[in-house]
């Protein structure tokens, strides 16, 4: 029988060949295996992981069942980290299902989490993808606003990201500088 770490990481190459139905299969085997080894907040990060297996096959509610699941170990252990790593997962759940007030709720929780603790580089890319979901909303200066919030944590930066980070600058001074949250 395999450890728990050597099914992760087989479920982890599948994952990235795209091979998704195994890698679940994979990562359920890691998730149990886990539990057997005492791991119960790595058997947690299994269950995220096939979470998020289902959120790549389109099939979102049963993505965000899998996180819902796995969201409390976190929780009992306070692994702020994790929470907030399940909350931002969740919110891009709830987004592609067009539940756009939870999906917003939960990537601030998740953004709230990652500055508190000083994870910059997560804390941007949640206020990133909020800015992305209020663009998708209409909502312009708010998501310029939150895309430059983001962009400003964010190191190394894509080209495109360097643009957006431009753009949303020259938005916020032709909005004079003052955004409404949404």
């Amino acid at each position: 029988m395999s450890s728990g770490a050597e099914l992760q990481a087989q479920g982890i190459k599948l994952f990235q060949r795209k091979d998704y139905e195994e890698a679940a299969r994979v990562f359920q085997q890691a998730k149990t295996a886990y539990e057997t080894e005492g791991k119960a907040d790595i058997a947690a990060e299994m269950q995220v992981n096939i979470g998020l297996i289902h959120t790549s096959l389109g099939e979102h509610q049963q993505a965000l069942d899998a996180m819902q699941a796995a969201l409390p170990v976190f929780q009992a252990l306070d692994d702020q980290k994790r929470i907030a790593m399940v909350l931002g997962n969740m919110g891009r759940v709830y987004a592609a299902l067009n539940d756009r007030e939870q999906a917003y709720v939960t990537y601030r929780s998740a953004a709230d989490i990652f500055d508190a603790i000083g994870e910059k580089k997560l804390y941007g890319e949640t206020m990133v993808a909020i800015g992305a979901l209020q663009m998708k909303d209409g909502k312009l200066g708010a998501g310029a606003a939150s895309y430059q919030a983001g962009l400003e944590e964010i190191d190394n930066l894509s080209a495109s990201q360097k643009v957006i980070k431009g753009l949303s600058g020259v938005v916020s001074r032709l909005t004079g500088g003052q955004t409404k949250q949404d």
